[in-house]
C-alpha cells in the first residue's frame, strides 16, 4: 500500500492543500494517518475518494450530495436506483442552467446590438443596464455556479 503526503496527493490530483484540509474538517474524506514526524499520509483509499470528490464537483454535484453519493459508495450492494435518482436530478439541473444561460446569451446579445460607440454618458448598453424595464425579460434569474 503506498503512502503520500498531502503535499503529493494535491500534485497527483490538482486539489488544492487547503481543499482537502476542508474536506477532512468537513468528513467527506477520512481523518488521515500521521507520519512519524507528524505529516498527514494518505493511502490509495486515500487518493481514490478524493479523485472522486473531485470528479464529482467537475460534474457539478453540490458538496451535500457527494456525501449522499460517498454514503452509497459504502454499501455496494445495494441497488443504484439511489445513484440513478441524484444523476437524472442533477442532469436536469444542468438543463435547467442551461436554459437559464441560454436566455441571458439572448439578452446580453440583444444589449450589445444596440452598441453605436461614443461616450458612457449616452451609451445604450448602460441605458440598458440601468433600466431593467428595457429588457425583453421580466426576470432575470441568475444562474448558480455564475
Amino acid at each position: 500500500m503506498t503512502q503520500i503526503t498531502i503535499g503529493k496527493l494535491s500534485s497527483a490530483t490538482g486539489v488544492k492543500v487547503t481543499t482537502i484540509r476542508y474536506y477532512e474538517s468537513i468528513g467527506l474524506m477520512s481523518e488521515p494517518d500521521r507520519s512519524q514526524r507528524g505529516q498527514r499520509v494518505y493511502d490509495d483509499t486515500g487518493v481514490q475518494r478524493l479523485s472522486f470528490i473531485r470528479h464529482a464537483r467537475d460534474l457539478g454535484f453540490p458538496m451535500n450530495v457527494i456525501r449522499d453519493l460517498i454514503e452509497l459508495q459504502t454499501t455496494p450492494a445495494k441497488t443504484c436506483d439511489a445513484v440513478d435518482r441524484i444523476v437524472s436530478e442533477q442532469l436536469e439541473d444542468v438543463r435547467t442552467r442551461l436554459e437559464q444561460l441560454k436566455a441571458l446569451e439572448k439578452e446580453l446579445e440583444r444589449i450589445s446590438a444596440n452598441c453605436v460607440g461614443g461616450k458612457v454618458e449616452s451609451c445604450r448598453v448602460m441605458e440598458a443596464l440601468n433600466d431593467h424595464g428595457s429588457c425583453l425579460a421580466k426576470s432575470h434569474e441568475r444562474v448558480r455556479g455564475f
